[in-house]
């Protein structure tokens, strides 16, 4: 039941319903409306359907004045404050109650059936919800024993994060402002040869004795004339590492028809 201090809410207002006076229930059969005289109602006026707490209130009351008439107590639905009747959907059948705790049941009718529609709505949404805030009163009330997860950090337990990081960093060559991907010259205006185009300088002794002779080229008489070089001015000029210093090769002759080529 309702409490003191509890405010009312209005949960449907419909401005016409018919109240008819209905013969007692002889067996457990269903309700039918055809039983009534319906086109002589007792009573007419407005109904309107409150809500205070869990506890719903269906109440007749004059049209004009507002006067109450009757009111219904509903604490479930569907239950026996208020039943349906068994060939429409437009009838229901009422317990009404005073002030004293005395009932009686009386049938109410709506003209449109799209009223009666919304009079069952507004009765079955109100006790969906007192079924749902029954529901986690209970939860609240029952202790909780299933095993929770642990998700904290243990002691000591790190994590680490690699937020905006790239996955490689770019090691591009240094390129020249020429853009031919070579270094700059060094300060000082020649470069230094590659290691193909000056010979390894060799001070090489002759042999005393003949006894390491046979490390030397064996050259035949017909190869003794060597061509000489062409001018190394005109190489060297061509060279893409600049101008060198030309080094012109010298013929040795260690021994009879034997040859070596040195470079100094």
């Amino acid at each position: 039941m309702a409490t003191e201090g509890e405010y009312e809410s209005v949960l449907c207002v419909k401005p016409d319903v018919n109240v008819y006076r209905i013969p007692p229930r002889a067996s457990n059969r269903g309700v039918r409306a055809a039983d009534w005289k319906l086109d002589a109602p007792d009573w007419t006026g407005r109904m309107r359907v409150t809500a205070r707490g869990k506890v719903a209130y269906v109440k007749l009351e004059d049209k004009i004045s507002g006067e109450l008439f009757a009111q219904a107590p509903v604490e479930e639905y569907p239950g026996i404050a208020v039943e349906t009747v068994s060939d429409s959907s437009r009838y229901f059948v009422l317990r009404i109650q005073d002030d004293g705790g005395r009932s009686a049941f009386i049938g109410i009718g709506f003209g449109d059936r799209g009223d009666s529609f919304d009079f069952n709505v507004a009765l079955q949404d109100h006790f969906k919800w007192v079924k749902q805030d029954n529901e986690i009163i209970k939860q609240s009330q029952t202790p909780d024993t299933t095993p929770k997860l642990d998700l904290g950090f243990k002691e000591g337990q790190t994590i680490t994060l690699n937020i905006g990081q790239s996955k490689k960093k770019d090691k591009s060559r240094p390129q020249s402002s020429g853009g031919l991907g070579l270094l700059p010259p060094p300060p000082g205006g020649k470069l230094a040869p590659p290691p193909s185009s000056r010979s390894t300088n060799h001070n090489t002794q002759a042999p005393t004795g003949g006894s390491n002779t046979g490390c030397l080229l064996d050259l035949d008489s017909s190869n003794s004339n060597l061509a000489a070089p062409s001018n190394p001015n005109t190489t060297a000029s061509s060279d893409l590492w600049g101008d060198f210093d030309s080094v012109s090769p010298k013929l040795v002759r260690l021994s009879s028809w034997k040859w070596v080529k040195s470079a100094f």
